[in-house]
């Protein structure tokens, strides 16, 4: 491993997802000098594939939007499904700010590598199967960021600035040491592709469906090729009862819901199902000197709604634009740099409300039966549309959605003491694995 720097540049962004491809784009096109080093080679699959209507300005301003309508199908809104109630769907066209009345369902394995060529077109030096294996912060200096690629080659970088979008391997919160399990939400999810899916008729083929089941919940994502993503996110001790094939599970979790299995009667995988446990996460810190972390480099909550995307992708033009500040003021500390991590807090936290009970009986029974009085159907769309940077004012109907939760969950207080003891169940197992099929 050379000691020395073989190459300088302004910035450095590990990982080539969303959230990196977006950060080294705006950066790049501010007129920084960016490397990204991406130890995978694109495309690549990945799970995650709804994107929200907010996604779309941002695609905008990258200058992607008509490549992913391209690859993409169109999203309207989002079906919710629980045995004894009729379908609820929520079209984002009813949101409170109506400018982006779809989002898109997408291949991430096409979408992702759109944004990474994106970003080299834009004048970032990308660099693929090299992988990053130390990072030296010297303080009030550039850092020292040491990789490897595929042919074992060692690489050693000057920068005046790292930027950690490494995904769920949290490059730097590991070498920190300052990642934790999330204490108040722990699921696993196990997925995959199939082929003769029975999708839903007209306008709503492409909402995503959501079905809740006594173990967790279930997501189908249509995709444009045919395709149906399919999976279930699922308490973790529920997981531990695994004893066929990751495939079998699979076919065996989707047994449990009549409603979905319906509609997968006829289907077959396409490839072999993946699971993954224990993903929640979060990192006691997001920035520091010289160094930011953007997406679930730094926080991993669940992948409902994909808010992750989003979420990735937002922190990341969020990022460049702190970035871009900091190094044009020669001032890199983690000071200059709280803007960003106030505000991405502010994001998760308003997410992570709901995603914390998405399986509770009370938010089960707002979802199924929204009530329509102080506007709290837009204001959950909004929510679902991931519009909670902007100046829509959703902060009163979602305060009032939060008050009737917490009544309902108080008039069904049995129905709550049960899933609150399954949540504490889950919590308490460890699960930590990916499982391919066959394993």
């Amino acid at each position: 491993m050379p000691a020395s720097p073989e190459y300088r540049c302004d910035v450095l962004v590990i990982g080539g997802g969303p959230g990196g491809s977006t950060v080294s784009a705006f950066l790049a096109q501010k007129g920084w000098n960016v490397v990204l080093l991406e130890k995978e080679h694109h495309p690549r699959f990945h799970i995650g594939e709804s994107l929200l209507p907010l996604n779309l300005p941002l695609l905008e301003r990258l200058g992607v939007l008509d490549q992913v309508d391209q690859i993409g199908l169109v999203k309207p809104g989002a079906e919710f499904n629980y045995e004894g109630y009729e379908p609820a769907v929520y079209y984002f066209a009813n949101a409170m700010d109506k400018s982006y009345p779809s989002a898109y369902e997408v291949r991430r394995s096409e979408f992702d590598n759109l944004l990474l060529r994106n970003s080299a077109a834009k004048g970032t030096q990308v660099r693929e199967g090299v992988k990053v294996t130390e990072v030296e912060f010297r303080r009030g200096s550039t850092s020292l960021v040491r990789a490897v690629d595929e042919q074992g080659q060692a690489q050693c970088w000057e920068t005046r600035f790292v930027v950690d979008a490494s995904g769920r391997d949290t490059f730097l919160a590991n070498r920190f040491n300052i990642k934790s399990r999330n204490p108040v939400h722990s699921s696993s999810a196990v997925f995959g592709h199939f082929k003769g899916a029975v999708r839903r008729p007209g306008r709503d083929e492409g909402n995503i469906s959501v079905y809740w089941f006594d173990h967790g919940w279930y997501w189908m994502i249509p995709l444009r090729d045919g395709a149906m993503s399919v999976g279930a996110v699922c308490w973790t001790y529920y997981m531990k009862t695994r004893k066929v094939s990751v495939d079998q599970f699979l076919l065996d979790t989707i047994a449990l819901c009549p409603m979905m299995a319906e509609r997968l009667k006829d289907a077959k995988l396409m490839a072999p199902a993946l699971a993954t446990g224990n993903f929640s996460y979060r990192a006691t810190r997001m920035a520091g000197d010289g160094y930011i972390m953007v997406g679930d480099a730094y926080a991993f909550i669940d992948p409902v709604f994909s808010s992750g995307v989003f979420l990735a992708m937002n922190s990341g033009e969020l990022g460049a634009e702190v970035v871009d500040e900091a190094l044009r003021n020669g001032d890199v500390s983690a000071r200059s740099l709280q803007r960003y991590e106030r505000t991405v807090k502010h994001g998760l936290k308003t997410f992570s409300w709901f995603i914390y009970r998405i399986t509770t009986p009370a938010l089960r029974k707002m979802f199924m039966s929204p009530r329509p009085a102080f506007r709290l159907e837009q204001a959950i769309l909004s929510l679902l549309a991931a519009d909670i940077f902007g100046k829509t004012p959703i902060r009163g109907p979602l305060l009032v959605f939060k008050a009737i939760y917490y009544v309902t969950s108080i008039i069904s207080w049995r129905e709550s003491l049960a899933a609150w003891l399954k949540r504490k169940r889950a919590r308490r197992t460890k699960l930590d694995f990916v499982w391919k099929s066959g394993n």
